[in-house]
């Protein structure tokens, strides 16, 4: 008798297994578009990865074809490609969306703010993504991590910063709240798309800009005319960003919607141990190859001020806009727990200096 009921539970389950998958075979098929231009590395590694992931957990269900910024001509436009149902998906950045709303910034890192895997623990433990889906839901998009560069690199410059009035005049290619900071110290902030910034600072159109770090900015070619490198402020822990149409997120099936989920989230880690490996690298052959680039740390006269320029801005902000507010506390609330473990975990063995 037990036998012959496990016989007809598992047979049960099998017809439901198999109407299942034939009421589901349908491809859903969804065009990325990406603020990159074509095989870019690292940046455009993280939605072809995600990508690839994709198609094979789903055995095919659910294709994403992945359009570079050359084919859709608009790394700025991504945005509203989503928004507007144009594309389903970007591989972007949020802060570069302050132009829109202000609030989205917060997302991709802060100046003095969070290393990555202090940041990394509050998008999924301490509600950020909540946040993050409060703030980009208004314009019916999801936002989920993209993948990380780690602690960013100050920037080229053409000349040694030595004082604070040496950025009164200053052209820089900055994004982020970053660039509102150093527009207080008398800077002239632009965003520039990728494509150009190589030629912008050759030129002459910018004294000065940041890109990334050695993993992506020595196949820039910056060195050859900026030679000054400074150590970062401004993005401990650039977080890039999956957008996602809701409304063709609401239309997967629920077994599809996770496989998406996890695949942005495990190759938004991947990004991480890629570009930590990349920097590496590339900073031995910057220090081997090139030895006319100067490595410096801004002083700390001028880190004070930037410093003390960003609190401000932070405090403006929260008295403005109650949902900056709520973002700016939860960030701050968040890693005053954090750091305190930080602090004596990585950075006291950091400290031990074992050379």
């Amino acid at each position: 008798m037990k036998f012959f009921k496990l016989a007809i539970t598992v047979l049960m389950i099998t017809s439901l297994s198999v109407a299942l998958n034939a009421s589901d075979k349908k491809v859903y098929t969804w065009k990325l578009a990406q603020s990159w231009g074509t095989n870019f590395p690292i940046f455009g590694d993280a939605p072809k990865n995600m990508a690839e992931r994709v198609k094979k957990m789903s055995n095919g269900r659910l294709i994403i074809k992945i359009d570079s910024s050359n084919k859709h001509k608009s790394a700025f436009g991504v945005f509203d490609f989503v928004k507007s149902g144009r594309y389903e998906m970007a591989h972007t950045a949020s802060y570069y969306w302050k132009g829109k709303d202000m609030n989205t910034l917060f997302f991709t890192t802060m100046p003095f703010g969070m290393i990555a895997q202090e940041q990394n623990a509050w998008f999924y433990y301490g509600g950020g993504m909540e946040l993050m889906q409060e703030v980009y839901g208004k314009y019916g998009m999801l936002s989920f991590p993209g993948g990380n560069t780690g602690n960013q690199m100050g920037g080229w410059f053409r000349k040694e910063m030595k004082t604070v009035d040496d950025f009164k005049g200053l052209k820089m290619r900055i994004p982020g709240f970053a660039g509102e900071v150093l527009s207080k110290l008398g800077a002239s902030v632009v965003n520039i798309a990728p494509g150009e910034l190589y030629t912008a600072l050759d030129r002459g159109t910018i004294d000065a800009l940041e890109w990334v770090g050695p993993s992506l900015d020595l196949m820039m070619g910056f060195h050859k005319v900026a030679p000054f490198y400074y150590t970062g402020w401004h993005e401990p822990a650039t977080e890039l960003q999956f957008l996602v149409n809701e409304k063709a997120f609401a239309e997967l099936p629920a077994d599809l919607q996770e496989i998406l989920k996890q695949a942005m989230k495990s190759s938004a880690y991947d990004m991480l141990s890629q570009s930590t490996h990349e920097s590496a690298m590339n900073l031995a052959k910057i220090k081997k190859d090139f030895p006319n680039v100067k490595i410096k740390t801004f002083s700390k006269e001028i880190m004070a001020k930037l410093k003390e320029e960003n609190n401000k801005l932070l405090v403006e902000m929260s008295n403005k806009d109650p949902m900056a507010k709520k973002i700016i506390d939860s960030q701050r609330e968040y890693m005053k727990k954090i750091r305190a473990w930080t602090k004596i975990s990585d950075y006291a063995y950091l400290k031990s200096d074992f050379e």
